[in-house]
Order: C-alpha cells, then structure tokens, then sequence
C-alpha cells in the first residue's frame, strides 16, 4: 500500500469581503467564522464537518460561472425547507430544477454571486428511490 500524496487543506474562494461571505457560510453550515478573523481581514476560515474553506480577498469581482462549486445536502431539513432558510440569508435563485416526483435540485448563489446547489436530504432520497 503506498502513501498518500496529497490532501485537500482547504476549499479557497476568492472574494471581496472574506467576513462577510465566511459569515454567510459559516451560517449555511452552522459552524462559526475561525475566532482569528475580523472584518478588514484578507483572509477569513470556516470549518465544518468534513471541509475547511479559506475566503481570501482579491481585487477583482466574479465575472463568469463557477468552475467548482458545492452541493449542499441538508441533515436535518427538507431541500425545499433549506433553500427557503438559505435564501433567508441571502442567497439567490439562480435555477429551479425540482421535478414534480419530488426529484431534482436548486441552484443558488450565495451573497457574492457564487453558485451552489441544495439537494435532497438523504431520506427525500430514499423515499424516491424504494
């Protein structure tokens, strides 16, 4: 068995206010921003169960479509319910792709234009697939 090679240390993201959007995610995922962070700061980080992301300011403002972004799985909600809650926070509609058998997804962006999409939960999941 050989030795891994590398691993990912954080998800980076780009942006031009780090603890605005670190808050924005640190909300979606009901965590916090890291304690070392403040407004002002050219970086901000947000760990969760499973992912670090790193926000680092740039100077430039997102031009084109995501090249990477995160599916969001909700744990202890509905799809329908998160994105409700997710645009709550002030995330946008970007696409509706639900289907009437209750399959699909939703696509968003979050306060800075970033795409996202809310899947099923693992039981809305289940329920369509029995």
């Amino acid at each position: 068995m050989s030795a891994m090679a590398s691993l990912v240390h954080h998800v980076s993201i780009d942006c031009a206010d780090t603890y605005r959007l670190g808050t924005f995610w640190a909300e979606v995922l009901d965590t916090r921003i890291s304690d070392d962070d403040q407004p002002g700061d050219p970086e901000a980080l947000v760990e969760a169960e499973g992912i670090s992301i790193l926000f680092i300011a740039v100077p430039e403002g997102k031009t084109v479509k995501n090249r990477v972004h995160f599916d969001i799985q909700p744990t202890d909600r509905t799809r329908d319910e998160e994105v409700e809650r997710l645009l709550s926070l002030g995330a946008t509609l970007v696409g509706d792709r639900r289907r009437p058998d209750g399959s699909g997804w939703v696509t968003l962006a979050d306060i800075e234009g970033n795409e996202f999409c809310v899947e099923r939960n693992a039981a809305e999941r289940a329920a369509t697939t029995s």
